[in-house]
């Protein structure tokens, strides 16, 4: 997703040499990258913060360059500035929603014309800077346990980014939602439309009358265990952070089916009002590190947003 072929002007960008926590991050200046063909340069007016983008940062996933400038950062939105040899569909001055691997904590950014979609107007840009990851993670989610009309799905992290997707896109499918949350957040998993529960030693008991019959894990550890309890069906389990058990348990975890296809669909969504998108910060993007210091805090209920200016 960046691209070194430098278009002679000069952007900022907050990256990394060497990994570890947040406090690695610096601002710097970067040479403005040049599309090539199907490829667009956007001037990114916000981006997302993602669990991905600290296991980047800390070297718990591979960079393609280790030692090199690495700019992390998988969802953005912008402004097309430029435009590579046979794009289609997009010119310069489009306003745009997309996503990738790495690269969205900078001004700008090239990225192929398969990545990135129209921005609805209906969208703010911090909204549409953080709304792809989630959006895309919870609708695979779903899809992957065949969530429809009859079913009751568990949602455990309901009131965070990917789990109020995941309770949105559930009721749209015909399903019941019964999300779990922090008892703060009650109201706002209410207002999506879930039935609003909290954890306790008897949470089994009480949550077993309604029935469950799929289950998406955002929590991992007891609250997994919980679920293996509650649904009899293990291909119908999903977890988000226990990826090292999912195959010994027999639950399943979200392929990268992630495309601009899918996107478009979601944001549709979003524009209509059918789906919300909650924006817990924003950060200037000189401030990155707190931003991702934030959420390594815990406790969050929406979506962090760098913004550019």
């Amino acid at each position: 997703m960046i691209d070194t072929n430098a278009g002679g002007g000069m952007g900022k960008a907050m990256g990394f040499r060497e990994t570890g926590g947040p406090e690695v991050l610096r601002l710097e200046e970067a040479p403005e990258p040049r599309p090539g063909p199907g490829q667009v340069r956007v001037r990114v007016k916000a981006a997302g913060v993602q669990p991905f983008d600290l296991a980047v940062v800390a070297g718990v996933l591979p960079v393609p360059e280790p030692g090199a400038f690495t700019v992390p950062g998988n969802e953005f939105a912008g402004v097309v500035d430029e435009i590579g040899e046979g794009v289609e569909g997009f010119a310069a001055g489009d306003e745009v929603l997309g996503f990738g691997r790495l690269g969205g904590y900078q001004e700008f950014l090239v990225a192929g014309q398969d990545q990135i979609v129209p921005k609805p107007p209906e969208m703010p840009w911090e909204v549409a800077g953080g709304f792809t990851a989630a959006a895309q993670t919870a609708d695979i989610a779903v899809e992957q346990i065949g969530v429809g009309p009859g079913d009751t799905v568990l949602v455990h992290g309901a009131a965070g980014s990917v789990g109020a997707m995941a309770v949105q896109l559930s009721r749209l499918r015909g399903a019941k939602a019964l999300g779990v949350a922090r008892p703060a957040r009650h109201r706002q998993v209410r207002e999506l439309g879930a039935i609003p529960l909290a954890y306790s030693e008897d949470f089994v008991e009480r949550v077993a009358p309604y029935g469950v019959t799929a289950a998406i894990d955002g929590v991992g550890g007891a609250a997994l265990e919980y679920t293996l309890e509650l649904v009899d069906d293990r291909s119908r389990i999903l977890t988000l952070v226990d990826h090292d058990r999912a195959g010994e348990l027999g639950i399943r975890t979200t392929p990268n089916d992630r495309s601009a296809a899918r996107l478009a669909r979601l944001a549709a969504l979003c524009a209509s009002g059918e789906l919300t998108h909650r924006v817990m910060a924003t950060f200037p993007l000189a401030e990155a590190v707190e931003a991702l210091r934030t959420y390594q805090a815990g406790n969050i209920h929406g979506k962090i947003v760098l913004t550019m200016d």
